[in-house]
This record gives structure tokens, C-alpha cells and sequence, in this order.
């Protein structure tokens, strides 16, 4: 099987609840990256022209049939570039995925019934050994090999080039398989002024290391340039891709100024039933969502301060963690166990490119309100509803459960009629009721 590129969503190519309710309830479920096939996640630590980008790819086939080629700013020194634990972006995905959460309703007998409411030490291999003969073809192609390392179980190269011909020629001939019409994009790269990042895996390294997996890379750079490119990677796709970036920053919630940022539906309640279905759920609203927008949105999914959440789907990171990540102005002298100056943005977008020609540009902004894809299940009292406050509970949990169909189908894209068929208690059930039943009762 020929080498493919990774490409950054197939890693880059590159690079209602009522307002009664405080925001806690009983945790239910999250809708994590592994709903979505081909999701790739991308990590972004910035702050002033600072960048530590982690990439975790999801490729699934042969580990000598593995490559990545990311642009970067410049040539990247050895201790510039690391690989990452995938723990480390398995809770970042946890901690910030959208969320169900579940209340319980009050007995509506009973008036005075209150409602519960470092980073890791760097890979001292040795860098890998260049040919002559390598460097003196890749030279009469226009292509300088200007810099090789070996980092955990990747052969790494930063490669610059005179035009995207003998670039696109050399990493053919030195079995990196680029798609067709990957020219002009690497041409527009090469026009910026950007250095290419190539990655192998070394399978003697990767042998020795015991890892099964191939682990998150991670690059260190300064650049004014905050963004992400993308463009290669839809050249590379057969289909759309999701993409999810995690940005870290020091001041408050990022988002994207060549494309709408969007916020997910959220704090919505929905019938009981999504707590069993809550994928599902997920997957129709986010593709619904994607409709509406004509899938050309970035979608905003988490906006939190890291030292805490309300209702947490997994524990904040910890210090060790963030630093991991490149989270590199944690303070060590403060004994607070949460990271307050660190504030963490969810984007998840689907692209292909059509949708999304241009690389993704993002600004950091001062707004550190939270936000967070929250949907809630109300469950309805079990108990007596016999005396009169009971019986008007009853009246308006059917009206409620009729909202909470209705709310679902225009969300998801559900038939009304499917829905309400599972909804017990709601309109379309007691329509099959006797009409002298719905009438007298009984």
C-alpha cells in the first residue's frame, strides 16, 4: 500500500433548561470526538506570537504507510518539536464535549418541596542521519533539507523549496504520495513563505519504544499568524471531514474571522428517551445545524475557565497536563490546584473544499463568558399527584412533553410523528385515548 498524506482533519495537512435551574444536575452522557468518523483534533496553546500546536490523527492502517506534511512558519529546531501522550487530548475532548444532564421534577403536593438541584521531557535520539545523495537530489529539484530529526518514532524534516514542482517531485519520488491537484496549494504555501514539515514513522524507533499507537506530534513556533491550514487536506479527503481545535489561551474564548463561529444549540430540554439515544441525538442536531448554515460555519461547542465546570463531564486538566500541551506560563508557585489563567475553546467544523477553500484564521478575544453545548432531561414525578396541584402538574407535563417533541424534531430533523409516538404522556399519545376517556376521565 502507497504512503497517503495525513491531512489535518485526516490530520492536516499542514496544519433549556428553564432558567430556574443553576447550571448543575446529574451528569448523563457526552458526545465525545467518537461519534464522527474521519475527526481529526488539533490542540492550539497560544499566546502573543507563541504556538504549541499537538496534532492526533486518526489513522488506522500500516505504520510504515504513515506520513504527514504540515506547513509551518519556519525551520523548526529539534527541541521545538515533541510527540504527546493521546491521554492528554482524550481528557481535553471529555472535559469539554457537549453534555446531557438530568433534573427531577418536585412533588407538586408537597409547597415546601426544594428541587436538588511538564509538558514531557523532550526525546534525546539522536537526529536521524541525511544522505548526501538525498540532500544533492532534493538540491538540483530546487528543495533544501533544512533541518532532520528523529523525535520518539517519527522521522521528522523541514523542507523549503524554490517552486511547488520540485517540491510536489521530491516527496513523490521519496514515497510521499500527494493527490492530484495538490500543486497550486502547495504553490500558495511556498508564495507565503512557509517551511514544510514532513513526518515519517521510524519503525526501528517506534519497535523500540513498545507503543502500539502512533502518538499526537507536537511543533513549537512564534508566528503573528494565528490560524490553521487546512487545504491540503481537502485534496487529500474522500469526503467531508470533521475537525475539532482545542485552544488554549491566556485571556478568553477564540474564534474564527474568515468564517462564522457559531454556537451549538444549547441548554434545551428534550424527552426522556435521548437519554439512551444521546449520539444519535448529537449527530442529527450537529448535521441539522450544519444545514442551516449551509456548511460553511465553525462551531462553537465549550468556552470555560479550565479550573472548573458546571456540570463537569470529566475532571479540568490538571497543571501537569497543561504543560504538557505547552501551556507555558503557568505560574508553579501558585499551590491552586485549578489553571484560572488558562481559558479553553471547543471549535468543531465539517469541511471539504467546497465549504472551506481557505485555511482557517482565528483571533483571540477578551470574552471569557462560559458557554457549553448542554442539553436536559426533566424527569417527570413518579409519586401521588392527587390533590389539585398534582392534577394541574399532570396537565402541564403533558403540554411540556408535547414542547419537548416538537423542540426535538426541529433540532434533529426527526418526523414530528416518530417522535411523539416515544414521548409517553404527550398530545399525540392521548389522541389514541377514547374521546369520552380524554373527556371524563377513567
Amino acid at each position: 500500500m502507497p504512503k497517503r498524506i495525513i491531512a489535518v482533519s485526516a490530520l492536516l495537512t499542514l496544519l433549556v433548561g428553564s432558567a430556574a435551574h443553576a447550571f448543575c444536575g446529574f451528569y448523563v452522557a457526552r458526545a465525545d470526538t467518537g461519534l464522527f468518523n474521519q475527526a481529526s483534533q488539533v490542540v492550539l496553546v497560544r499566546d502573543g506570537d507563541r504556538t504549541v500546536l499537538t496534532m492526533a490523527n486518526d489513522y488506522r492502517g500500516d505504520a510504515k504507510d504513515f506520513a504527514v506534511v504540515i506547513p509551518v512558519p519556519s525551520v523548526l529546531a529539534r527541541e521545538q518539536i515533541n510527540v504527546a501522550e493521546p491521554a492528554l487530548i482524550e481528557h481535553l475532548d471529555a472535559y469539554t464535549a457537549p453534555r446531557l444532564v438530568e433534573y427531577h421534577d418536585a412533588d407538586p403536593c408537597q409547597s415546601d418541596f426544594e428541587v436538588l438541584l511538564e509538558r514531557g521531557a523532550a526525546n534525546d535520539a539522536a537526529a536521524m542521519p541525511t544522505a548526501m545523495r538525498a540532500r544533492r537530489q532534493a538540491a538540483e529539484l530546487g528543495v533544501t533539507i533544512d533541518a532532520a530529526y528523529t523525535v520518539g518514532e517519527y522521522d521528522i524534516l523541514i523542507l523549503s523549496a524554490a517552486d511547488s514542482q520540485g517540491l510536489t517531485t521530491w516527496l513523490t519520488d521519496n514515497g510521499y504520495r500527494l493527490p492530484d491537484g495538490a500543486g497550486p496549494v502547495v504553490s500558495s504555501y511556498l508564495k507565503q513563505g512557509l517551511k514544510f514539515f514532513v513526518a515519517k514513522v521510524n519503525l526501528e524507533q517506534q519497535a523500540a519504544s513498545g507503543y502500539r499507537y502512533l502518538r499526537p506530534l507536537q511543533v513549537a513556533f512564534e508566528s503573528p499568524r494565528f490560524g490553521l491550514p487546512i487545504r491540503l487536506g481537502t485534496v487529500n479527503a474522500d469526503g467531508p471531514q470533521d475537525l475539532y481545535v482545542y485552544a488554549l489561551t491566556r485571556t478568553g474564548r477564540v474564534e474564527t474571522t474568515n468564517y462564522r463561529t457559531v454556537r451549538v444549540p444549547s441548554n434545551m430540554t428534550v424527552p426522556e428517551f435521548v437519554a439512551d439515544e444521546f449520539g444519535e441525538f448529537y449527530q442529527a442536531m450537529f448535521a441539522k445545524s450544519l444545514e442551516r448554515e449551509r456548511g460553511r460555519a465553525v462551531f462553537l461547542e465549550y468556552a470555560w475557565d479550565m479550573a472548573w465546570c458546571d456540570p463537569c463531564a470529566a475532571d479540568p486538566l490538571s497543571k501537569n497536563e497543561l504543560r504538557q500541551l505547552g501551556v507555558f506560563w503557568l505560574d508553579p508557585r501558585r499551590s491552586r490546584g485549578g489553571a484560572a489563567d488558562v481559558f479553553v475553546t471547543r471549535l468543531h467544523l465539517r469541511y471539504d473544499g467546497e465549504t472551506f477553500p481557505a485555511d482557517l484564521k482565528f483571533q483571540e478575544t477578551g470574552d471569557r463568558s462560559n458557554f457549553q453545548g448542554r442539553y436536559v432531561i426533566q424527569r417527570a414525578w413518579q409519586g401521588d399527584t392527587s390533590c389539585a396541584a398534582g392534577q394541574r402538574y399532570l396537565s402541564e407535563l403533558r403540554e411540556r412533553r408535547t414542547d419537548e417533541a416538537e423542540r426535538l424534531a426541529s433540532l434533529t430533523g426527526w418526523r414530528l410523528a416518530d417522535v411523539l409516538e416515544r414521548v409517553p404522556g404527550s398530545h399525540a399519545e392521548s389522541a389514541k385515548e377514547p374521546w369520552w376517556r380524554r373527556l371524563w376521565g377513567g
